[in-house]
């Protein structure tokens, strides 16, 4: 069964983002220092007691926004543009979500907005075996004293049962609310894999992803629209390729963050990223019309936050005045904007006149098939010494890095465990020298590789 799903939701500065962070806060053996690509996060996973879930942050509904003429404004419930705004949160939080968490404030009381989201989650909550779904729990956060917690109950007139007193700052009561909410939330586990290979199409709006798809399909399955955002949801498509069965998974354009409106179009956004999370390859749409754009390369980190296996698709290309170095131009300037992705191979194609497009599906089933490839120990750790001996790890403080046995422990993505004196002493760039050296006997097409670092003493 998929990950359950919990939704943040609340009016801005009563702490979403501080309990966010508080909630998916993850402790890593090593952890990644890859320039270029920081990014602000809508989801992510989280963890307790054993139950892994995901968590949403929704950002605050704010009557001053862009485009409101409440700016500057004293809140007015009676305003229909801050009404729809909180109705759309509300509604797709519940759609979608498994669980809600309603954030409110200690500080400042119940407020007129806190009355006005409340009463649109009970509106939306539905009955299920005579059960109100999606549970609603009511956090009461910045409770930081006796005084405020005991103040709490005043948010009882809100009418979505017990408050939750916490501070997320400080993490004082999430034990008990968090306890409370896996307790409702379905059990999570492994799926058995699919046998069809799933690969998402993704890219900023308007780059021609419902057109790229409808090529490959031969027919018309999605709706074309010059108009940026016209595809809301993540549609799959089932089709077989010679006698391999493939997904292809067709996704909302992700917007630059500041450009993400609240409701349907931040939600299509966090249905790209779930799509990306559940694909095995993910084919990276640019407009060759525009360049590699900064928004290009977000998408692209997104990727690779969820180490998933990459095709780069050039579309367009028939716009493009054509030169005798056009696309060696295009490829350096692609692998100079997004470094992070020098594995992935490009592709040059035009969804409007079928050109190259026919390569597409053969390179992601490629693709994936390297993603799969397991290497013998003993070849991997050959490959580690002849890379040491060329290039010894730099020393810290007098202390150098020495690697004493590797080993592939697992496949999708390729990930290999390194025993080594002290993992902190593994500097980012040794580690991409590494990946490169191994790269160079087995390739890993489009696939990310990752190292896992663990000390062990040596015998």
């Amino acid at each position: 069964m998929k990950k359950p799903l919990v939704a943040l939701v609340g009016r801005p500065n009563v702490g979403k983002s501080t309990l966010f962070n508080r909630l998916v806060a993850k402790r890593l053996a090593v952890v990644d220092d890859v320039p270029g690509t920081t990014r602000d996060r809508l989801i992510a996973e989280a963890e307790w007691a054993g139950q892994f879930f995901d968590v949403v942050d929704t950002g605050g509904i704010d009557p001053s926004g862009p485009g409101s003429e409440l700016r500057g404004q004293p809140l007015s419930i009676g305003s229909a543009e801050y009404v729809e705004q909180i109705r759309q949160q509300a509604e797709m939080a519940i759609r979608e979500a498994d669980a809600v968490l309603f954030l409110t404030d200690a500080e400042s009381g119940v407020t007129p907005a806190d009355r006005e989201v409340a009463q649109i989650l009970r509106r939306l909550q539905r009955q299920e075996n005579g059960v109100l779904v999606p549970p609603v729990f009511l956090v009461v956060n910045k409770a930081d004293n006796p005084e405020r917690r005991a103040a709490a109950v005043e948010f009882y007139e809100l009418g979505l049962g017990e408050p939750y007193p916490i501070s997320a700052l400080h993490g004082t009561g999430t034990g008990d609310l968090l306890d409370a909410l896996v307790a409702v939330l379905p059990k999570f586990t492994e799926e058995e894999p699919e046998e069809s290979v799933k690969v998402a199409i993704v890219g900023r709006p308007n780059v021609g992803k419902s057109s790229l798809l409808n090529r490959l399909l031969g027919q018309e399955r999605v709706i074309v629209s010059p108009i940026p955002g016209t595809t809301r949801d993540a549609v799959d498509t089932y089709l077989t390729y010679g006698e391999i069965p493939v997904t292809l998974i067709d996704t909302a354009g992700i917007r630059r963050r500041g450009r993400i409106e609240v409701g349907v179009e931040k939600y299509s956004v966090l249905r790209t990223l779930k799509a990306i999370e559940r694909s095995d390859v993910a084919l990276l749409v640019l407009d060759a019309t525009s360049g590699i754009t900064a928004q290009d390369a977000h998408i692209a980190g997104y990727i690779l936050d969820a180490w998933k296996s990459v095709v780069i698709v050039v579309n367009k290309w028939d716009t493009v005045e054509k030169k005798r170095s056009t696309m060696q131009e295009y490829t350096q300037n692609i692998r100079q904007a997004l470094q992070f992705l020098d594995y992935a191979p490009i592709l040059f194609v035009s969804a409007r006149t079928g050109f190259q497009v026919e390569q597409v599906l053969p390179t992601a089933i490629r693709v994936q098939e390297e993603r799969l490839v397991r290497l013998q120990t003993s070849k991997l750790n050959q490959i580690l010494q002849d890379a040491i001996e060329r290039h010894a790890p730099p020393t810290h403080a007098g202390k150098a890095l020495k690697i004493y046995y590797a080993t592939q422990v697992r496949s999708d993505p390729p990930t290999f465990l390194l025993y080594v004196n002290d993992y902190r002493l593994a500097h980012f760039t040794y580690l991409r020298y590494l990946e490169n050296c191994l790269r160079e006997e087995y390739p890993y097409e489009g696939t990310p590789i990752r190292f896992v670092l663990k000390n062990r003493r040596p015998k």
